[in-house]
This record gives C-alpha cells, structure tokens and sequence, in this order.
C-alpha cells in the first residue's frame, strides 16, 4: 500500500479514537455510541496543559502574559497561578487595549501578548473586556479564583460562537461532469487512484496523532511533531485540488465533491493543529471541528463504495483505482478491531 492511503487509514482509524466506533451498516456509517472520547482528552489536555505545573494552563499564561515555561514569572516567592489569584498578576491587555491601566501587566521580563492575527491575540481581547467589566462589577477589587475562571469560560463561549468552519472548498458547480456508466467509473478510479498515489506525504501517522506527541513533547525546540502536521496539511490540500480537476462520472458527483471538500478540511484542520504551541485557541477549535470533518471524509468513502457496488463494477485488488473504490472496506475492519460495543 502507498504511504499516502497509509495514512489515510490513520486517518480512519482516528474516527474510532475520536468519536466511538462507526462501523459500514447499510451503506451508511452509523454510530454505534456517543461515549466521551479520546477527541474530549485531547482537548482537555490541550486546555489544561502547564508546562512549569504552576497550576496556570498555558493558554491562560498567554493572557496574563507570563511564562508558561517558568512557574514564578514575577520572582514573587509563589506559582503564576497564585499570584493570579491574589490579584498580582492580572490579564495583559491586547495590542489593540494598550492604553495605560492597572489591569495590564507591563514586566519588560515577562513575554508579550499572543501575536497578533493568531486566534489567541483575538480570545484574548475577549478575555481581556469581559475581566474588566467584572472587575468593575466587583467594585475594582481583585477577582476570585471562581470569578476568573467564569470570566474564561464567558470569553471562550463567546468567542467560539464567532468562529466556524471555512466555507466549502469547491462547490457543485466547480466540478466537471462528464459521462457515466462502468467504463466512466472504472476510469475515473484509475485517475483518482494517481492523484493519491502520486502524493507525496513523508508521515505515517494520523494529525491526531502528532497533536498527541507535540503535547507530550516538553522540548519546545523539537519541530519533528509539528513538521509532520505540516507535510499532511499540505499533502491533504494537493489531493484534494488534484481531485477537484477530475472530470467525474455523473453518478459519483456527490460523493466525489464530498470527499474532496473533507479533504480540503482535513488539511485545513491538520495546518491548525500545527499551531498548538503558539496559538492553542486555534489548535482547540480545530479539535472541535475535527470529528464531523472526519465523519464526512468517511461517508464519502462508504458513498462511493456504495455508487460502484450499486453499478457492478469490480476491479481486481491490484488494478489502478481498487484501492480507491474499497477504501471504505479496508478501514471499516480495522476500526472494528477498535470498537466498544
């Protein structure tokens, strides 16, 4: 098998981490239960990641602009978190705030607010008014701890509802339609099949995979995680634009346009992901954006199985597009193997 089904597969393999076992039923995947999954832990750790255990994750250290890798930033004699909750370490404001005020820490030590353009910078402007308005509802006194951690989960309720998924990359009318019939079908396989094997993508793992091993990597020097992310981002995008120059046969237009746009979303996602040290808003919006992208990549497969079963045709296993036409059958037992009843 090519690398790049290889890691198309991972890929499927990921739905089962993600969101339960979704098994082929009917043509159709069908999930078979909606317990918390490894997609919940993921973003838990993202959240709750503190790399100088001093009881601040280190996305909050970005607002409050102190360092998520040294556990006393201000050399105050106790952790960040503790000097949060005393009310000596307050939200620094954005760039775009920057007047002079008491709610804004100003250290020339400590590390500058989130750059700007990420989407932390942009959560953090959120963070930032909705601290000082409850800091003037408490009378300007210093928050507790509760009142802060309301004040987070107010900014990141707000501001997740501002940011949804990019719109579709191609749309019916983008894709050529041309022809129909088996001898289409078989011919389009065999050019769809080249557009994936023709693909160069050097990792072997899935996006979660990486995400997984970049959180649990505690030398911010080694790019290795993030590098791979960034080769199946780009690897996703050029097969989802090779894709999308196929002419397609009339009956797999649904399916085919689908599959390219989950693609398109997969690297779009996966070029998130690669952003979890730097921007970990990003990194936790795209894990919140992952599983239906996935879900969607996966039906594609099974639709496309369905529309070259439905029309009889068959390829043998080492004919150009086999592996194209029974993705779907190939991934579904070794998700299985994986699946909570």
């Amino acid at each position: 098998m090519k690398r790049q089904w290889g890691i198309l597969s991972a890929t499927a393999l990921a739905l089962v981490m993600i969101g339960g076992a979704y098994l082929l039923a009917g043509g159709r995947l069908a999930p078979r239960h909606a317990d918390a999954s490894s997609t919940d832990a993921l973003l838990q750790a993202v959240a709750s990641r503190d790399s100088d255990s001093d009881g601040l994750p280190d996305w909050e250290e970005a607002l409050y602009g102190t360092d998520p890798h040294k556990a006393d930033s201000l050399g105050l004699g106790m952790t960040d978190e503790e000097a949060v909750a005393k009310g000596l370490i307050v939200p620094k404001a954005p760039a775009a705030e920057a007047a002079p005020s008491s709610a804004s820490s100003t250290d020339a030590s400590l590390p500058s607010a989130p750059a700007q353009g990420t989407l932390t910078a942009a959560f953090t402007q959120t963070f930032f008014m909705l601290y000082i308005g409850a800091k003037q509802q408490n009378g300007g006194a210093a928050l507790s701890q509760a009142d802060l951690q309301n004040v987070v989960t107010q900014a990141f309720n707000a501001f997740s509802q501002t940011i949804g998924p990019s719109p579709d990359f191609k749309t019916a009318r983008d894709l050529k339609v041309s022809g129909s019939g088996p001898e289409a079908l078989k011919a389009f396989a065999a050019s769809a099949d080249a557009v994936f094997n023709n693909t160069s993508i050097a990792a072997s793992g899935s996006p979660i995979d990486y995400v997984q091993d970049a959180l649990n990597n505690n030398d911010p020097t080694d790019a290795a995680d993030i590098n791979n992310l960034r080769d199946i981002a780009n690897g996703y995008r050029k097969i989802a634009i090779g894709l999308s120059v196929l002419p397609v046969p009339q009956e797999l237009a649904g399916a085919d346009l689908t599959l390219i746009n989950s693609i398109k979303r997969l690297g779009e996602i996966s070029d998130d992901f690669t952003h979890v040290n730097d921007d970990p808003l990003a990194a936790i919006l795209a894990l919140k954006q992952y599983p239906q992208a996935l879900q969607n990549f996966l039906q594609a497969f099974s639709d496309i199985h369905s529309v070259y079963t439905n029309a009889g045709v068959t390829l043998p296993k080492d004919a150009p597009g086999w592996m194209f036409v029974n993705f779907i059958s190939t991934a579904a037992p070794e998700s299985s193997k994986h699946t909570t009843p």
